[in-house]
């Protein structure tokens, strides 16, 4: 593993354990050349995904660009973060078990939504805001009167 900060590539494990989430490995790695220590997390990763853009452009999929995401929803929310890394190990896990490696974005955005559904309201109305790319208040007003039991949609 290459140092971040010298760039050494001869670095050291000092310790090795399981994750919080058991789901990966969390190494504490040591540089000899410059003293820098780090962690670095090993996870299974059973196929290489694609995400295809809407527009037909693929990238590949970043497990780091979920997590940002889902986190920037759940800021401030009262969710223990074990939890929220739970999800995301869970939403990785069914979209590698999909069976296909080119995975639709509107597909992962339905899978979070879904997740974040039965957690926390307030941050699935913010992912929500985003994905859905509401423009104006009447947006996410349309959108909550859906959420509410016994309130019937206009559309």
């Amino acid at each position: 593993m290459r140092c971040p900060f010298c760039g050494n590539i001869d670095t050291q494990v000092k310790d090795s354990r399981p994750a919080e989430d058991h789901v990966s490995i969390r190494r504490r790695r040591f540089c000899p050349a410059c003293g820098g220590r780090f962690t670095t997390y090993e996870r299974v990763q059973l196929r290489d995904l694609v995400v295809v853009k809407s527009s037909g452009k693929r990238e590949d999929f970043d497990r780091t660009k979920l997590e940002r995401s889902i986190r920037i929803a759940m800021q401030k929310r009262p969710i223990d973060p074990e939890r929220i890394d739970q999800m995301i190990s869970g939403i990785v896990r069914r979209l590698e078990s999909l069976g296909d490696t080119d995975i639709p974005s509107k597909m992962i955005g339905e899978i979070v939504m879904e997740s974040l559904a039965r957690i926390d309201t307030v941050a699935y109305v913010r992912f929500a805001s985003v994905y859905k790319n509401f423009q104006a208040a009447d947006d996410f007003d349309r959108f909550v009167s859906e959420l509410r039991p016994g309130t019937a949609s206009d559309d």
